[in-house]
């Protein structure tokens, strides 16, 4: 990988709290879709659903899920991505994992549901994550919602559950504060 790409997504890209009014067009959400789908989940199961916010009475919607200290960046983000999971992921294995009978392996098994959809989306929002990056527009990832009344408001009468909220656009970065540090490796890693 070369140094532009690393920076890129990684060394100079920054969580942000604060957007530019700038608009996100929905064929960069395509794109955003198309090049984060082909990362790797178990069994290929890609639980992730997504729900992207654009404004009006969606964004009132979701406002009233969010925490407080969420309000103002969800507002002013041009996108909001609501991404969470579907439990009932099992059902499209007979077209993802074609080569086993994958969906039997979780049928009457609501733990490993549970477990196998909450991994594999969180690792789909981390390729989400990196495709926006990628694309030129900056995240914003955050828990602090009322996951009861989001489900309710974007996921009812299905088996989607939320995972978590990430805040798309153009980042201010006047609205940037100081790069918090991050664990070294002998903190954090053992080689064995």
């Amino acid at each position: 990988m070369t140094s532009i790409a690393l920076e890129t997504l990684f060394e100079q890209a920054r969580t942000h709290n604060g957007f530019t009014p700038q608009p996100v067009s929905d064929d960069t959400l395509r794109q955003l879709y198309e090049h984060m789908k082909w990362g790797p989940t178990s069994a290929n199961c890609s639980p992730l659903r997504i729900v992207f916010v654009k404004g009006g009475e969606a964004k009132e919607r979701l406002l009233a899920c969010m925490s407080p200290g969420n309000l103002e960046k969800t507002r002013q983000a041009p996108v909001n991505a609501i991404l969470g999971m579907d439990l009932a992921f099992a059902d499209t294995l007979p077209q993802l994992f074609p080569h086993a009978d994958a969906r039997s392996w979780f049928a009457g098994n609501p733990e490993l549901i549970q477990a196998t959809a909450f991994r594999n989306s969180s690792l789909q929002g981390g390729y989400f994550i990196l495709a926006a990056r990628a694309l030129g527009l900056d995240c914003g990832p955050m828990s602090g919602f009322d996951a009861e009344r989001l489900n309710a408001a974007f996921f009812a009468g299905t088996q989607v559950k939320v995972n978590f909220v990430c805040n798309l656009g153009h980042g201010d970065a006047a609205a940037l504060f100081g790069r918090s540090p991050r664990l070294s490796f002998d903190e954090a890693c053992r080689i064995v």
